[in-house]
């Protein structure tokens, strides 16, 4: 049975969503169910559908409960209260939009099923579009056009999520299913052989890419080039 709310709080869409993200770090996403989540509050089901309409709704509440909590520079909530102070001056662009990005990197640190939300979700809502606006506005602020805002955006792609859009990730672990593919032949392969290599020396005891490190690289090559185009007045063909 799942762990029941203490002292329970009049029934609430915060408190719903609260149950819910806390409910998926216990369980991972396949034990968040509307059952699961209302034996957790102590209510049935049904009282459920006052605050969200369905699991999809669900979902996206849960989006938006863990993206509300950043600031500007991926402050949380009440650190951004505290760094409020109209006196203080802007964080330069670069750190900005850096700092911002790693503020929801370290949410899927917190909570691992976050990434899987995240690339299902179709809807903006709110705290998402405050997100891309921070990011949006660093960029506008610095003295970059809309015009190369928008392709740097895209640019960015899943890394404003905080996550590179990488296939055939290896977890490390065995293989889950058995292929009929041929074995490759690693003599067919001598770059990518290389590259291990020279990962292997340099790294002898990790077992897997720095997965920060490479993060950040991306992040930063990308950073440096879109600084040079601004500075160059470049825009796209018409």
């Amino acid at each position: 049975m799942p762990r029941a709310i203490a002292a329970r709080a009049p029934l609430s869409r915060d408190v719903v969503l609260t149950a819910a993200v806390a409910l998926a770090d216990e369980r991972g996403l396949e034990g968040v169910s509307m059952r699961h989540l209302a034996d957790a509050l102590g209510v049935v089901p049904m009282a459920l559908y006052k605050h969200v309409g369905d699991k999809e709704d669900l979902l996206d509440g849960m989006v938006e409960h863990l993206l509300t909590g950043l600031g500007v520079g991926g402050t949380t909530g009440h650190q951004a209260d505290r760094t409020a102070d109209h006196t203080s001056k802007p964080l330069p662009w670069r750190e900005a939009v850096t700092s911002t990005i790693h503020g929801v990197r370290a949410l899927h640190r917190s909570h691992p099923w976050f990434r899987r939300v995240l690339e299902t979700r179709q809807l903006r809502t709110p705290a998402v579009l405050a997100h891309m606006e921070r990011l949006t506005s660093a960029f506008l602020a610095a003295g970059f056009t809309p015009d190369l805002t928008h392709h740097v955006m895209h640019l960015l792609g899943n890394r404003i999520w905080g996550f590179s859009p990488e296939l055939f990730n290896e977890t490390g672990g065995p293989p889950t299913r058995r292929s009929t593919a041929p074995t490759p032949d690693p003599t067919d392969y001598r770059g990518i052989l290389a590259v291990a290599a020279d990962s292997r020396a340099r790294r002898p005891t990790a077992t897997s890419c720095d997965e920060d490190g490479e993060f950040d690289f991306a992040l930063a090559t990308i950073l440096d080039a879109a600084e040079r185009l601004q500075r160059s007045g470049w825009s796209s063909p018409r």
